[in-house]
């Protein structure tokens, strides 16, 4: 762990690092007691007393630097990171090299300087202040690449920040703060890993300023109650049931590959994957022979093997679910195209699974299955579809599939959702706003949303005589 500069061992029993794929302990990692989770937020706010002082210039060479660092150890953190995780190594060095990319980008946001008034009379202008200390917990499924989003943002704005990384994949984060803690000053930057306990120790802290968390619903509400108490803010990316509705008029050949890969990619483990597929009935048979085609053609392994395009679930805990989802279609008479059966191997792998003959009231419609499994729902009515891709407690994304992008527009516009595609998904631009409405959310990340996210807004009005 990095707790003010420097590496320690945790005071707290340590906890086993589980590969997904052979079920086999990795190592026995370290976990902070609550006198070393206060050590971290009191080095913090210690921290921020220097770094709110320091210029924006230097803020954004200091991202630089962590670029730079990360882009030297690439291997060796997508390795580790491919092992905790499960993703192929291919997949795992995209998201280091996608979080060198963020840090590069993040360093040049420009930051608007408001000026409301500027005559004889008085001048008025909106800042931009630091709010402090920042808690940011983080998930599983991309744990280097969330984490430099967080990290990156919050330096940015000048807050300092304690980061809780998930116990399922914390190795790769301990190692980039390892590596970061050489160039970020000692406290504005610090990393504590462990259970539950952890993340109730460090979101409870009365010196922490403001929470990010990214993960389920459910316990981001129970943040959300913590951070009540105090009226500290939050930056809440929940989880999503993200729709997508192929128009009749759909180039079938054409969508197949994104659309598989929409759903599966990670092993179906992304918050804005499609969980829901929309299809309109002159074009279902073709689809689903296509997305059949693609799903039986994944091989399926270890990340660290050649070739492996898909690897398994990260934990056990996420596999059963998968499992409940796809045993309770069945139950209801839904019908099977390829997968739906645990594979006979070690690991927590699970086969993509492509499902049709559902409906609202089927579990895998109504619920995020985080996993590889994709419903598919036959649909007539335009109107209809668009009533019941609304029709969730979530919305984050939603994606519209057609040869008219212009229709596909004006179709998106209408979907309730933080982000919505025509024809791709998962593009994410890197000054964009990103966030959830309904459950999926409260607050953006990204670009100058991202940064007034992090700060404090003054307005500073001056009178000039």
């Amino acid at each position: 762990m990095t707790i003010n500069g420097v590496a320690v061992n945790g005071e707290a029993t340590g906890f086993p690092v589980i590969n997904p794929a052979t079920e086999q302990e990795i190592v026995l990692c370290p976990a902070a007691s609550e006198k070393q989770v206060d050590s971290a937020v009191q080095a913090a706010h210690q921290a921020f007393k220097e770094w709110r002082k320091s210029t924006i210039e230097h803020r954004r060479e200091l991202l630089h630097q962590c670029a730079e660092q990360i882009k030297e150890n690439r291997d060796s953190l997508a390795k580790l990171l491919s092992q905790e995780q499960g993703k192929p190594l291919a997949r795992a060095e995209e998201e280091i090299d996608d979080s060198i990319e963020l840090l590069q980008h993040v360093a040049k946001i420009s930051i608007p300087n408001v000026i409301l008034q500027d005559d004889n009379d008085a001048r008025v202008e909106v800042l931009h202040k630091p709010l402090g200390v920042v808690a940011a917990i983080i998930p599983w499924n991309y744990p280097v690449y969330i984490a430099v989003n967080n990290l990156a943002m919050t330096l940015l704005a000048g807050n300092t920040i304690v980061i809780k990384p998930s116990p399922y994949t914390p190795l790769s984060t301990l190692l980039m703060a390892d590596l970061l803690r050489k160039i970020i000053p000692a406290g504005a930057f610090n990393v504590v890993s462990g259970g539950d306990q952890v993340g109730a120790y460090l979101t409870k802290h009365p010196r922490i300023d403001k929470i990010n968390f990214t993960g389920s619903v459910e316990v981001g509400k129970k943040i959300a109650q913590i951070a009540a108490k105090n009226l500290k803010p939050v930056t809440l990316e929940l989880g999503g049931n993200d729709p997508a509705i192929v128009l009749p008029d759909a180039d079938v050949k054409k969508i197949a590959e994104p659309l598989f890969w929409g759903a599966f990619t990670n092993t179906g483990q992304i918050c804005i994957a499609i969980k829901r597929l929309y299809v309109h009935e002159s074009v279902l048979e073709p689809l689903v022979a296509e997305l059949k085609r693609i799903a039986e053609s994944i091989k399926l392994g270890e990340g660290t093997d050649p070739g492996v395009q898909m690897g398994p679930l990260n934990n056990a805990a996420q596999l059963k679910k998968v499992k409940s989802l796809v045993a309770d279609a069945k139950r209801k008479g839904a019908k099977i195209i390829t997968g739906g059966k645990s594979l006979r191997r070690p690991g927590y792998f699970y086969p993509p699974t492509i499902i049709t003959g559902v409906q609202e009231g089927f579990r895998i419609v109504d619920e995020e299955q985080f996993g590889p499994v994709l419903p598919i729902i036959s649909y007539s009515d335009v109107e209809k579809v668009v009533a019941l891709a609304n029709n969730s407690k979530w919305g984050l994304g939603a994606s519209v599939w057609t040869s008219d992008w212009r229709k596909g527009t004006a179709l998106a516009q209408r979907l309730e959702s933080g982000t919505a595609w025509v024809n791709q998904v998962f593009s994410t631009h890197p000054h964009a706003p990103f966030g959830g409405v309904k459950e999926s959310g409260v607050g953006r990340e990204g670009g100058i949303w991202g940064f007034a996210g992090q700060s404090e807004l003054q307005t500073l009005s001056v009178a000039k005589k």
